[in-house]
């Protein structure tokens, strides 16, 4: 049989596999008093107050939660919401669901009681595991996992052996944006976390001694991959800070842990240089920075350069694959490029309108990525209609605009679609204005992301009030309390524009593109 020219070329996964056995195993036998995993309140405290577990420690608690899980009737492929903050305890309900064969639904604690609620009925989620602060309404036959009964799975009296899973059978499932204006949820693949290889190579370099911090919260697959199980499947220490939100911490962290990688989205290291004197730490640990999320602009990776003397390595991915192109010590960087797909991938450029034959550099169109690359998801969880969307015949075709130049390095050129970039995550501008159209002042609304600098973007409502003469008709407050009342904070607009009307398509639809324009 002739194989198809088009394919994934790196080492495929076992059959059988597991991905938390993959992540923890191991290092559990090889390393087994190192620290894996290292979790910070205070970032001013001395580094032995912070709350570490060694891989023995991490390996058996998560296959006692595991049993717990089991035990307590969450069958094989059952899903399990997680809603708390950023603790350890979310690290190890997701790991240990996952050990026990379960499919663990990890959710923002920025979502509001509304969005979880939706969550958790469109996952159809026979648990829910949460912190005493969020709020959400299970039905009945939905048990609820108080922090008590969390505190006694962790200690549950047998530890199980990792579930016999197929590479193919269920791992996770996340939510991201859709483009009907709901969240969609993203089902991954055990094997998803082989997928992530690599990246290890082909964006950290990252080594058995990396101590690697990462700035994110435990929801986003950004954390969940680079910050926790790539680390884990590497035999390194993790690092995560779950205390109050101050730029200030960053560089506290890095030198007091000693920090070997550090990750965050180019909008938290453009804070960072600008209210901190990075030159006054030791960040002699650093070997360089990793970020993703959204585009880097040349501007700030030079002053990231100048200032810490530090490489800034950029990757391009999203929750369907992760990330898959990307810039790394041995592909050096170029500004205005997040890099060159990842060795073994097979990443291409598509035509816009239809076609599967791949575009020749200097083309541009849509990135695409094939089928037979490990990483990529299962598909969307009870969404057939998005699927067909994405797929081109052997492709998975995510929105993004790009082309390659002639050396093989990407230049992106934004989206296809309408979908937003908030700190790196992608917000469907529906579901924003589905939520401001409910507002009795708002007669019409479109939703848009607009540029403010090179490097920046916030989004912006451009707001037709039902009666402009009314004294609150053109107050932009209220309308921004309702949208933080009813969405996460990061979906939130920034701005109110009020207009008078709104640009049209010949057919009546509005030009989310033109907003920018209109608002001159």
């Amino acid at each position: 049989m002739v194989r198809n020219r088009w394919h994934y070329t790196g080492q495929l996964p076992p059959t059988r596999f597991n991905m938390a056995r993959y992540c923890l195993a191991a290092a559990a036998r090889d390393t087994p008093d190192k620290v894996a995993l290292v979790v910070v309140s205070d970032a001013k405290a001395l580094p032995e107050r912070a709350e570490c577990w060694t891989y023995r420690q991490l390996d058996e608690t998560v296959r006692q939660v595991a049993a717990g899980l089991r035990a307590w009737g969450l069958d094989p492929g059952a899903r399990l919401m997680i809603r708390m903050g950023n603790t350890s305890d979310y690290a190890l309900l997701f790991f240990g669901a996952i050990a026990a064969g379960c499919v663990p639904l990890p959710s923002s604690a920025q979502l509001t009681e509304e969005e979880a609620d939706f969550l958790l009925a469109d996952a159809g989620a026979e648990m829910v595991a949460m912190s005493e602060e969020l709020a959400i309404h299970p039905p009945p036959d939905v048990r609820v996992l108080t922090p008590a009964d969390i505190a006694r799975l962790r200690t549950h009296h047998d530890a199980v052996d990792y579930a016999d899973t197929a590479a193919a059978d269920p791992a996770f499932l996340i939510y991201t944006s859709g483009t009907t204006g709901q969240p969609k949820g993203v089902l991954h693949a055990q094997r998803s976390a082989w997928g992530r290889r690599p990246m290890y190579q082909g964006w950290y370099d990252i080594r058995q001694d990396d101590v690697v911090l990462h700035t994110g919260a435990f929801n986003w697959t950004y954390t969940l991959g680079v910050g926790l199980t790539d680390p884990w499947a590497n035999g390194a220490t993790a690092v995560l800070y779950n205390g109050p939100r101050d730029i200030t911490v960053w560089p506290m962290l890095m030198e007091k842990f000693q920090a070997t990688l550090f990750a965050a989205v180019p909008g938290l290291y453009r804070q960072i240089l600008k209210y901190n004197d990075l030159r006054a730490f030791d960040l002699s640990s650093l070997r360089h920075g990793l970020t993703a999320g959204e585009a880097l602009g040349s501007a700030l990776l030079e002053q990231w350069r100048t200032t810490t003397g530090k490489e800034l390595y950029e990757a391009l991915g999203m929750s369907e694959c992760s990330t898959y192109i990307s810039s790394s010590p041995s592909v050096g960087v170029r500004p205005g490029s997040s890099g060159k797909p990842q060795q073994g991938r097979c990443v291409v450029v598509l035509p816009v309108e239809e076609g599967e034959e791949p575009l020749s550099p200097g083309e541009t169109g849509l990135l695409a990525v094939h089928r037979s690359d490990p990483g990529l998801m299962l598909g969307y969880w009870k969404r057939p209609d998005e699927e067909e969307l994405v797929y081109r015949g052997e492709w998975f075709i995510g929105g993004d605009l790009v082309h390659f130049d002639a050396d093989g390095y990407l230049i992106y050129h934004g989206r296809n679609d309408d979908m937003m970039n908030a700190m790196g995550y992608r917000v469907s501008p529906l579901e924003v204005e589905h939520c401001l159209s409910k507002h009795p002042a708002v007669a019409e609304v479109a939703v848009t992301e607009l540029r403010v600098r090179e490097g920046v973007s916030v989004i912006a409502a451009f707001v037709v009030p039902r009666d402009p003469d009314e004294p609150d008709g053109l107050d932009a407050a209220p309308l921004l309390a309702y949208a933080h009342e009813h969405l996460a904070a990061y979906k939130c607009p920034r701005e109110v524009i009020f207009t008078d009307g709104l640009p049209r398509t010949a057919n009546g639809k509005v030009r989310r593109r033109d907003l920018a324009w209109w608002r001159r």
